[in-house]
């Protein structure tokens, strides 16, 4: 029996329903699918048989690599003994990979993160993650859950909030409720902007969201674009497109840093 890690942020699910649910969100159509922290195999032992050569699995915890290895040994070297957030997920596939698991609370961004770093290789994710962080992914503009997530990942990918999920459906129980998205990668190889840029202007605007954008950036825009009415607004209030334009404005006056 492998026990939970606090430290990991485990919680095992149990309930196989819910597990052949989420396995059913993935698509066939990808050249390789990796899923997250394993755990216990709930998952595995569904996408073992669908995926065969094309499943990888990455897990942390050395308890759960052992008990792994026995139970799934036709993964061989495709179970990888280390830190996801440090996997360089192009040497896997170039193309059309998918990525599923069980996010621990503690590291969910940072694995969504690490994700965008390898947009154009990654075709679709599909995660269950926090109740609040899904809603705030899945989120549109004019929302108070809107926020620098929401943005870098819809400016990549069509989001879809897949399902809820209650805390009793796991070892231990979190405290609070669990949701499944659906992320697909849109057409959009690469944005009409400098994307570094709009990067950083999406994080200064949201680090200081209570703020209109012209207070916000106040420091980083050249006041001859100041009166722009844009800013004006508040960084919740602009979706992708908006900030896309933004850029452009910006960057047609460099100042930002």
């Amino acid at each position: 029996m492998i026990r939970p890690k606090k430290h990991l942020g485990q919680h095992f699910l149990t309930d196989l329903n819910i597990a052949h649910k989420i396995v059913d969100q993935l698509s066939n159509d990808v050249n390789a699918v990796i899923e997250v922290g394993a755990g216990t195999g709930v998952l595995t032992k569904i996408l073992l048989p669908r995926y065969s050569e094309k499943l990888w699995v990455v897990e942390i915890d050395r308890e759960s690599i052992a008990y792994l290895s026995v139970h799934f040994p036709d993964l061989g070297n495709r179970l990888i003994d280390g830190d996801f957030l440090k996997t360089d997920l192009s040497a896997i596939t170039s193309d059309k990979l998918a990525i599923i698991g069980n996010l621990p609370y503690n590291i969910g961004s940072q694995i969504l993160f690490h994700i965008l770093d390898y947009k154009n290789n990654v075709s679709e994710v599909v995660c269950m993650i926090q109740k609040e962080v899904a809603e705030r992914i899945a989120s549109p503009s004019g929302n108070k859950t809107y926020g620098i997530l929401s943005v870098l990942l819809q400016a990549y990918f069509d989001i879809e909030y897949c399902f809820t999920v209650n805390e009793h459906v796991f070892n231990p129980p979190p405290k609070v409720k669990s949701a499944v998205i659906h992320l697909k990668r849109n057409k959009v190889s690469s944005l009409d902007c400098n994307e570094i840029l709009f990067k950083k202007i999406i994080k200064a605007g949201f680090n200081q969201r209570r703020k209109t954008l012209r207070n916000a950036l106040r420091e980083h825009i050249s006041l001859e674009i100041i009166s722009n009415e844009v800013f004006n607004k508040r960084a919740e209030q602009l979706d992708v497109q908006a900030f896309i334009a933004l850029t452009r404005l910006i960057e047609s006056h460099p100042k930002f840093l």
